[in-house]
């Protein structure tokens, strides 16, 4: 459980907005670009992650394409931690370590920079939302294969319904799962 308030929560869940259909239909779109435009929310947002750095013993934060690198950077600053980017295949120059990982309907493959990960850091995974625990769980992977350490998760919302969290639990080995909103 983080330290995150009440008041905290009810400030981030007000800012995001639910966008009904998109991207197909019978999907609600989590919507954070009112909690990013709202300079007090984003504030919040970004000190409750931090300590969450922080308080886990983080000594780098991974960001995930693409809302989680808006999210995890200013975290990074504000810890006064580095941050390293996982990106689509493809995307980083010079040489990478690559995980595939499945989606619903077919397969992905994420990678990050092999030189940005020390076997003596302590990452932190952040993103927006929890949702299949997909791109979360190939992070994990990127991070054990390359032999760091890994700190935990954080992400502003859980989607609990999609059982995300139970997808992760075992790539975790013990390390904490911290959602600041569940819905």
């Amino acid at each position: 459980m983080t330290s995150t308030t009440e008041s905290t929560r009810e400030l981030l869940l007000s800012r995001i907005r639910d966008v009904a259909d998109y991207p197909k239909p019978g999907v609600v779109f989590k919507d954070i670009t009112p909690l990013l435009a709202d300079p007090v929310a984003f504030t919040a947002l970004t000190d409750a992650l931090a300590e969450l750095c922080v308080r886990h013993g983080a000594t780098k934060i991974v960001g995930l394409e693409a809302r989680g690198f808006i999210l995890a950077a200013p975290v990074a600053i504000r810890a006064g931690i580095g941050f390293v980017p996982v990106r689509k295949a493809g995307k980083l120059p010079g040489a990478t370590l690559a995980q595939a990982y499945e989606l619903e309907y077919g397969s992905a493959e994420i990678e990050i920079h092999a030189e940005d990960l020390v076997a003596e850091d302590r990452f932190m995974v952040i993103d927006d939302v929890l949702a299949t625990g997909g791109t979360a769980e190939a992070s994990l992977e990127l991070i054990r294969r390359a032999g760091a350490q890994v700190a935990g998760v954080s992400v502003l919302m859980e989607l609990g319904f999609l059982s995300g969290r139970a997808r992760l639990e075992p790539g975790l080995r013990g390390a904490p799962l911290e959602a600041l909103i569940t819905v």
